[in-house]
């Protein structure tokens, strides 16, 4: 029986920007689904509750989670504490599990940098002290600083352009590896499609780049 993906997007996207990464992770043998959602108009509640119904009709057979960003953070948030959901692993790809100073900063910037934020302000803020939810897992950083966020903000140490390398290392992961690309890359990598392939089928991540 094939196992199933769910992609998420991250913030200010949409489903179409999975696009290849869909295509790449089909060619790998899974049956792969792209979840969309409204990122800054839709409360967190309402996306979970979607996300949920979206595996249960999906399972029984496992059903993992990618996401990049925003996705990633979602992903966790979905399954931390839910037994009733089918088995599966958690990939993330560019996501401030520790919470993003861009999200931050923008924050500061009054009204307008809430707005840009929506429901989810938050968790892109602080992200998560560690992860001790039922499911494996992993996650791809990038380190090619060309992006929206360092032209807007000072982000210290490697980086992929938004999200800092520091930022996604969690307490608690199965795995972590960083590659050479940038934040928008990472969905358009195709060694970034290889690396999540390998993770959900054995919890690691086979070489990469360097981390």
């Amino acid at each position: 029986m094939p196992e199933h993906i769910i992609l998420l997007h991250g913030l200010w996207m949409r489903g179409f920007a999975l696009g290849m990464l869909h295509r790449r992770l089909i060619a790998e043998g899974f049956r792969v689904h792209r979840f969309d959602y409204m990122s800054v108009a839709a409360t967190q509640e309402h996306i979970l509750k979607r996300l949920h119904a979206r595996m249960n009709e999906c399972g029984p057979a496992p059903v993992h989670l990618v996401g990049h960003s925003l996705g990633g953070l979602l992903a966790l948030r979905a399954c931390a504490g839910e037994a009733a959901l089918p088995p599966g692993r958690i990939a993330c790809l560019g996501s401030p599990l520790r919470g993003s100073i861009t999200a931050r900063r923008f924050a500061g910037l009054g009204r307008g940098g809430e707005v840009l934020l929506g429901h989810n302000r938050e968790l892109l803020e602080h992200g998560f002290e560690r992860w001790d939810g039922p499911r494996e897992l992993g996650v791809i950083a990038g380190r090619m600083p060309l992006g929206l966020g360092s032209m807007l903000v000072q982000v210290d140490g490697e980086h992929d352009g938004t999200v800092a390398v520091a930022e996604t290392r969690l307490p608690g992961l199965a795995d972590h590896c960083v590659v050479e690309t940038s934040h928008t890359g990472l969905l358009f990598s195709p060694e970034v499609a290889r690396l999540v392939a390998g993770f959900l089928r054995t919890g690691r991540f086979a070489a990469a780049g360097g981390d």
